[in-house]
């Protein structure tokens, strides 16, 4: 079995429930195909690099598993098919030394960080 890593990005204003869904659905296919899901984060809603379907922002979630080519295989063609998943990329890790992941602030500090950007352009603006 290959090690895999997949970072999918979802549309910032889903509801609770359709994140679930689309969890379930995604650990589904894992254990359909007889891989091994090791963990799922949610990272968030952050920040786009650029704008995907008009959306400015994305909810990121980091999968990390075990599976054959087939399971990516159908992995992608189900978050392809997705209209809620706006992008995902998978990377075969298998050789890769296992890193340490470090645990990440809550995406409410990001937030945090550019309401206060917003605010200092708005006083640049204000001094102008």
């Amino acid at each position: 079995m290959r090690k895999y890593e997949t970072i999918f990005i979802l549309q910032p204003e889903l509801g609770e429930d359709e994140i679930k869904s689309i969890s379930a659905k995604v650990q589904e296919v894992i254990s359909s195909y007889n891989g091994e899901c090791f963990r799922l984060d949610d990272w968030g809603v952050r920040k786009l690099a650029y704008p995907i379907r008009k959306f400015a922002r994305g909810r990121y979630y980091y999968l990390r598993f075990d599976g054959g080519a087939e399971l990516i295989a159908e992995l992608e063609r189900r978050l392809r098919l997705n209209e809620k998943v706006l992008r995902y990329q998978s990377v075969n890790i298998t050789g890769e030394p296992e890193k340490a992941v470090e645990k990440k602030a809550p995406a409410v500090e990001a937030e945090a960080v550019e309401a206060v950007e917003e605010a200092a352009g708005t006083v640049e603006a204000a001094n102008e």
